[in-house]
């Protein structure tokens, strides 16, 4: 799979992001492995999570939020399709999680063959 195939899936993660959330992430890399697209996202936070992360139970919150949010936009049959259209693969998983101290999200797309190049 090209680098260029990477480069777009990367933006559309982020277009979702910034559509379903508000803002994408700073930084985006995705990773072709086999079936799987990994995506590792830096910078995702918001103003208002960092702080709500200084309260006693906002770190909790914030994972939570972030992880069960995050559940249900890829869970949209509208947005999954938008994956699939690109990679011309269904997809059968999405894992998906946040590490909020250090501000680095992971996705990973479970697809229903490897990812090729569709040239």
């Amino acid at each position: 799979m090209s680098r260029n195939m990477e480069h777009q899936f990367s933006m559309l993660v982020r277009e979702i992001r910034k559509e379903f959330v508000g803002n994408g992430p700073k930084e985006i890399s995705t990773r072709f492995i086999g079936s799987w697209a990994v995506s590792e996202m830096r910078g995702n936070l918001t103003n208002i999570e960092k702080f709500m992360m200084n309260s006693i139970d906002g770190e909790k919150m914030v994972h939570e939020a972030r992880t069960e949010f995050v559940k249900k936009i890829y869970n949209d049959k509208g947005v999954r399709q938008r994956f699939e259209e690109l990679m011309g693969a269904h997809i059968v998983r999405i894992f998906s999680d946040i590490d909020i101290e250090a501000d680095i999200a992971m996705t990973v797309f479970v697809f229903d063959k490897p990812l090729q190049s569709k040239e």
